[in-house]
């Protein structure tokens, strides 16, 4: 009987649409849970597709670059997806131009303290030159950051764990520090959340209000602007 299920599932992993399906149906389901949950933090869909997905390909011994041939239609649409937060952004334009200073200040210490704080904690734990230069650009997107450390002598893998564990542990922690600052204002609360953790605490920002979505979408292009700007500036500083 394990001999049978292993040929199946031999036969099953050679099409292309198994682990597209697979992606899709795990995050539908987490999703789910997600809604059930109360829109718990701590149920982050993001996180609990990762995790499953993960399980799956260690069970199976799949490697990664296998699934990623199956299932990068999903990469694909990253592209579209994030032109399409102009929507919403379109929407708050007029609210946009009046915090164009608050915007400006906020972007530049936002980035500033999230490329020095990656920098400087890895420091004082002793990690490498190569492990630091792969976390400083951590709170850009993925794209961005693993740009960034390739150019600048750092680990683009390393960068893509960095950056997608900024994004959940922010998602899952925002709205309950934003609680405890008292910090009520959807545009304060998206754009800060847009600038640490990129493109997954938007999409968390979106569930929660669409001008937070529009804020926090703005936050993270013009952070991934910033950041692969002031990288290398502040890393030949430090």
């Amino acid at each position: 009987m394990k001999a049978e299920f292993f040929q199946i599932w031999v036969f099953l992993a050679q099409s292309p649409l198994l682990w597209l399906t697979l992606t899709v149906l795990v995050y539908l389901g987490a999703l789910a849970l997600y809604r059930r949950s109360g829109l718990n933090p701590l149920v982050n869909p993001v996180l609990v597709s990762v995790a499953a997905i993960v399980t799956v390909l260690l069970l199976t011994r799949t490697p990664y670059p296998q699934y990623f041939e199956g299932a990068k239609f999903v990469h694909f649409l990253i592209g579209p997806a994030t032109v399409a937060l102009a929507i919403p952004l379109y929407n708050q334009l007029a609210r946009l131009k009046r915090m164009a200073w608050p915007v400006g200040i906020a972007l530049l210490s936002g980035c500033i303290t999230a490329i020095v704080s990656a920098v400087g904690i890895g420091w004082l734990l002793g990690a490498t030159p190569e492990t630091l230069r792969s976390l400083a650009p951590k709170s850009s997107t993925m794209p961005i950051a693993m740009g960034v450390a390739e150019r600048i002598g750092g680990l683009p893998s390393l960068a893509a764990v960095a950056v997608a564990v900024t994004g959940i542990s922010g998602a899952i922690m925002a709205r309950s520090l934003f609680n405890l600052l008292k910090i009520q204002d959807p545009a304060v609360r998206g754009f800060a959340v847009g600038v640490a953790s990129h493109a997954i605490g938007t999409a968390r920002a979106l569930q929660v209000h669409e001008q937070a979505g529009a804020f926090s979408a703005l936050a993270m292009a013009l952070n991934g602007i910033a950041t692969a700007l002031l990288v290398p500036l502040l890393l030949a500083l430090l």
